[in-house]
């Protein structure tokens, strides 16, 4: 879904990687890491191999469905067309609900972003031109989105999934496990973090520290998902230009902000919540938060400092619990 060079792979993969085994379990685990989703994706699940390449199959499927870099894949064909176009439950049920987080993030979050993100080059380290920039931000409006059925028309706009795929392609794939009688294991889409059947710990990375972690999740049957401005970006002259876009100026969303990592149920609502309480901001991402039920979060902030949502608590140093 994303350009991210190689050595921005690495980064993304140890956000939420830092994954260690809790508890006891007399079930044998099995894991593979496959390239696809243009990241790295590691699943681990108390199966056969056949299942676990099953597992990888939902992948590729969803990948060939929802990427706008498949020229056959159904955001393409949307994004080439200037009418309607017949997609799947699927692909409609992502367009719906992300219209939803436009409107709750007061149009801050817009999934037809695509043609500015487009502009910003950050395997290249590429900076768009303002020209560039300005010309692009015509063409971002979620709201000329029209949704009847199936049928989706964009009407000129083009879509970006990159913010919310890999989160509905976790949560469709612990239904593939659980269909199959997977009991536990976790999925890991490029830091998108699903867990399942027992506690895991989860570490959450220190900004722009891949090795060194801020603090360690404990989970059952939880997602997790964080969006920071040290995953992408592009350093020049002393500034960072981070790929989390604001679509007023059309450069990286400026505020105190390092990380935002959402915990809840549903990996997909976890991975647009972390983009839309980023955009918005530590005071009202954490009022949003506070008002939805089932979802925590974790705030870091350019000193540092770990602000946590009032369902969450620390048992020490860099622990932190559900309450």
């Amino acid at each position: 879904m994303y350009n991210i060079s190689m050595r921005k792979f690495l980064s993304v993969n140890v956000i939420l990687v830092l994954l260690l085994l809790c508890g006891c379990s007399d079930k044998k685990e099995n894991t593979d890491t496959r390239f696809m989703l243009n990241t790295f994706v590691k699943l681990t699940a108390a199966c056969d191999d056949d299942t676990l390449d099953g597992a990888f199959e939902v992948c590729k499927e969803y990948e060939n469905k929802l990427s706008r870099t498949v020229e056959t894949s159904e955001v393409s064909l949307l994004n080439s067309s200037n009418d309607f176009v017949e997609v799947s439950s699927d692909t409609r049920e992502i367009i719906d609900r992300s219209i939803y987080y436009s409107e709750i993030s007061g149009g801050k979050f817009d999934i037809t972003v695509c043609e500015l993100s487009n502009l910003w080059d950050f395997e290249n380290q590429i900076i768009p031109s303002k020209d560039e920039i300005a010309e692009a931000l015509k063409n971002i409006d979620y709201q000329s989105i029209e949704i009847n059925g199936n049928m989706v028309n964009l009407n000129g706009k083009k879509i970006d999934l990159g913010a919310v795929a890999k989160g509905y392609i976790a949560d469709r794939l612990l239904e593939y496990f659980k269909e199959k009688g997977v009991t536990e294991g976790i999925i890991n889409l490029g830091g998108n973090v699903l867990v399942f059947g027992k506690e895991y710990n989860v570490g959450i990375q220190t900004p722009f520290e891949e090795s060194e972690v801020s603090a360690v999740l404990k989970l059952k049957d939880k997602s997790a998902v964080t969006s920071g401005i040290y995953q992408r970006y592009i350093e020049k002259d002393g500034v960072i230009y981070h790929h989390i876009l604001d679509k007023e100026t059309g450069y990286g969303v400026e505020n105190d902000l390092l990380s935002v990592t959402i915990i809840g149920d549903s990996s997909f609502d976890c991975d647009a919540l972390s983009t839309v309480c980023f955009l918005i901001g530590k005071e009202q991402g954490t009022e949003l938060i506070e008002s939805l039920s089932g979802y925590e979060a974790v705030f870091i902030d350019k000193n540092g400092e770990l602000i946590l949502t009032s369902g969450l608590k620390k048992t020490d140093k860099n622990t932190i619990l559900l309450k």
